[in-house]
């Protein structure tokens, strides 16, 4: 396989950073960085959950710039400038606060995003076979006062609430301990490269950069990009939620969040779900991108979904598809009918392959490690003790495991020992060295509905029992990020601490006042209103498979028949061969893998928006130059449509505060 260009630069720039850099190591969690946090936490974070609802778009890019040119600013004038470990905890903490929680959903605002979507789930009819089965530590009953009256503080979500306070706790113990010895046995141990860190760690530095107006080249790039997102974003999100606050029903000027054109090209291409976004965003999402992942997704996506659905159709295997149906529906029937099988099998294909380059590189560098120990870590970057780790681990997996045995006594508790003791770190390790090694991960996908439906376990409570089936490979990205910009480790800790006390409070009183002032979803959040029937729908089909004579079960598993299994994992291997003698990048077959079977509508504004940058920008800016300018453009656009959401929410919010005021 053809070695990719911005791989291979950014592999060199990590050499280079490790050779030639020895960061001086500071405490970036600072008294200012904590007024970051509470500001992040209450002014930004209802943008972002409003935002969602919407339009489906998140704000945390928006949020990452404005919170740091903000407060760069405010202490640059008061001269005391924030010192870049600072700023990179501020765009920590605003990437980890504003991050979306169900991103499918359009839901972000933290952890009582689930508990919203699951008071939805419970409602909605797709789950009235199982809704007596769904389990009261996990929701209120649907007849409950606590969801008629749409109520977070009544007493019936007392003990939701509190089991997911623990969880958030477990959660973040269990990712940052198991994270860190990741990250301590590919980084310290083996050395490998990590050669996205660079790019992230020099992404979230441009931001501190980018808060001096001595940088006149990036303020006039990143200018440019938030008037686009400005102009763009009060056309697209601001009318629609301020109408709908007003008037009761959203108004859109542009469908949101897509064009549909499935139901118009049926009689020429039958089962065909093809379509166009609507968000601006997306195009400039392509000038950033790696270009072969583009070309590969697309191309990916055009030929089974675009393409391929006609043929099948014609051959009689999309038996579930009807003319009028539009392209959730048909993507849904096209999916159950073939695509899923086929692409459960690729993605086998893409995680063997990542198993055997982990392993190859094992091979290959066993030499280089013999010998070779944890050590101790270089002087002054905040490491704790090897010993405190392990033992967080272990404790936090023999806890997980304890609460799924009270929770749901019945199911095996062998399989939850052997997903948190031996499962969990053993594929975070795997992900962890494919990262190390190509700057992706690799997944296994459906093993926790394999591992449901083999036990024999027929009640639906196991679905949302909190199976410890975890993949924190990336994290130990994320630390060799932190290590990069000279930032402690125990800053990261700090700011971790702060945000679980800070992160549930905001989320509770910002989702409890939007569900009680409007009913989720409805014409008022239009990309709610359109997605979330159709997700409870695919829902409900999994939380019924391990339900004996169901249909659901009947009609999952012949979606994921095992010949297709068989003949997707195939194509994924001698697609991986073919692209290699073709010469073609290793991210040319990611992106195709990643396509198959995918709508197009995301990705084909994206690979418009990556031939535009580099057929034109680039030549006429130089390539060099174009991908300095790009991430700033796309930032600066970000920060623009995050602006103008926020002027439009503050006023809807405060339409909604009036509107439900006593007099």
């Amino acid at each position: 396989m053809a070695a990719n260009p911005e791989l291979e630069a950014a592999r060199k720039r990590a050499e280079e950073t490790s050779a030639d850099e020895a960061p001086q190591f500071e405490d970036g969690f600072t008294l200012r960085t904590f007024v970051g946090l509470l500001f992040i936490a209450f002014v930004m974070l209802p943008g972002g959950i409003y935002l969602g609802l919407v339009a489906g778009m998140g704000i945390a890019a928006a949020a990452e710039w404005v919170t740091i040119v903000l407060f760069a600013e405010v202490m640059r004038r008061s001269y005391q400038p924030l010192k870049r470990q600072e700023i990179y905890v501020l765009f920590y903490m605003a990437a980890a606060l504003t991050a979306a929680v169900l991103a499918d959903r359009g839901l972000a605002g933290g952890p009582l995003a689930y508990k919203i979507w699951d008071q939805f789930f419970a409602q909605s009819a797709p789950a009235a076979p199982i809704v007596e089965e769904i389990p009261r530590w996990a929701i209120p009953h649907p007849t409950s006062d606590a969801i008629t009256q749409r109520n977070l503080l009544h007493g019936d979500w007392w003990l939701p609430i509190a089991l997911l306070a623990v969880m958030e706790v477990l959660g973040r113990a269990s990712w940052m301990s198991l994270g860190y010895l990741m990250f301590r046995m590919t980084s310290d141990v083996e050395r490998l490269p990590f050669p996205m860190a660079p790019v992230a760690a020099s992404g979230a530095l441009a931001l501190a950069e980018a808060g001096h107006k001595g940088e006149s080249w990036r303020w006039g790039v990143f200018s440019s990009g938030a008037v686009v997102g400005m102009i763009f974003g009060l056309v697209y999100i601001a009318v629609p939620v301020v109408s709908g606050a007003t008037l009761g029903e959203a108004v859109r000027i542009l469908p949101i969040p897509w064009w549909d054109m499935t139901t118009t090209t049926e009689s020429i291409l039958p089962a065909a779900a093809l379509g166009f976004s609507t968000d601006l965003g997306n195009l400039m999402i392509g000038f950033v991108l790696p270009v072969p992942i583009v070309v590969g997704a697309a191309l990916g996506s055009v030929l089974t979904t675009v393409l391929g659905n006609p043929i099948l159709y014609h051959l009689g295997a999309l038996s579930h598809w009807k003319e009028g149906f539009p392209a959730l529906q048909t993507h849904l029937t096209a999916s159950m009918d073939f695509w899923l099988a086929v692409g459960v099998g690729v993605q086998l294909s893409v995680a063997a392959l990542g198993l055997w380059m982990a392993i190859k590189a094992v091979r290959a560098s066993r030499a280089e490690r013999t010998g070779r120990k944890f050590g101790k870590p270089p002087a002054g970057r905040g490491d704790p003790p090897l010993w405190l780790p392990i033992v967080v681990w272990i404790a936090s997996a023999l806890a997980y495991i304890a609460i799924c045995r009270a929770l749901v006594p019945e199911f095996p508790t062998w399989i939850v020992a052997v997903f948190a003791l031996v499962w969990s770190p053993l594929n975070s390790y795997i992900s962890a060295r494919m990262f190390g090694l190509t700057g992706r991960p690799v997944a296994f996908p459906y093993l926790k509905e394999a591992a449901v439906i083999t036990s024999r376990y027929q009640r639906a409570d196991v679905w949302y029992a909190p199976l410890p089936l975890y993949d924190h490979g990336q994290v130990a990205q994320r630390f060799r990020e932190v290590e990069l910009t000279g930032t402690k480790f125990s800053s990261i800790l700090k700011a971790e601490v702060a945000m679980l006390f800070v992160l549930p409070v905001a989320s509770f009183v910002f989702w409890a006042f939007f569900w009680k002032t409007s009913q989720i979803p409805s014409t008022q959040f239009p990309y709610a209103q359109k997605f979330w029937p159709y997700h409870a729908q695919m829902e409900a089909v999994w939380k019924q498979i391990n339900r004996p004579e169901s249909a659901a079960q009947d009609w999952l598993l012949n979606a994921l028949e095992p010949k297709r299994i068989l003949a997707g994992f195939g194509a994924g291997l001698a697609l991986y061969g073919l692209f290699g003698l073709m010469k073609l990048p290793l991210m040319f077959f990611y992106g195709f893998a990643g396509g198959v079977g995918h709508l197009p509508h995301m990705i084909l504004p994206q690979l418009i928006g990556a031939f535009v940058g580099r057929r034109f920008f680039a030549r006429r800016y130089g390539l060099e130059t174009w991908s300095k300018y790009a991430p700033i453009l796309l930032a600066g656009y970000a920060c623009g449509a995050g602006l103008a959401a926020m002027l439009a929410i503050s006023l809807a919010l405060v339409a909604k505060s009036v509107s439900s005021l006593p007099f």
